[in-house]
């Protein structure tokens, strides 16, 4: 029983051992990694034109920040530069920010 069980066990650390040599030996390949760019083009949205849907599409604007932007505009004519949207109600220096570049007149 000894003699099973010895041989079993040299069996065992036999084929372990030369599992971690193969192992060994084989090269290690790199695989490509595809470099994935995260692109969110916006495209402009103009102020005076833009409709409720178009203008959420701004960031931190929502319904009721668009409706605002709307409301302003049928109140006082076209907006005739970007800061004028600070007069709106709820938009403020942070939002104007985020969304400049995105901002047409």
């Amino acid at each position: 029983m000894k003699f099973i069980l010895s041989l079993a066990s040299i069996v065992i650390l036999s084929f372990g051992t030369s599992s971690l040599a193969f192992a060994a030996e084989v090269p290690a390949t790199k695989a490509p990694v595809a470099k994935v760019e995260a692109v969110t083009t916006q495209e402009a949205i103009n102020i005076n034109t833009a409709d409720v849907q178009e203008l959420t599409k701004l960031k931190g604007v929502g319904v009721k920040k668009a409706e605002a932007i709307i409301a302003w505009r049928e109140e006082n004519g076209n907006f005739k530069t970007v800061d004028q949207l600070l007069e709106v109600k709820g938009i403020g220096e942070v939002t104007l920010a985020q969304n400049r570049e995105n901002i047409r007149i």
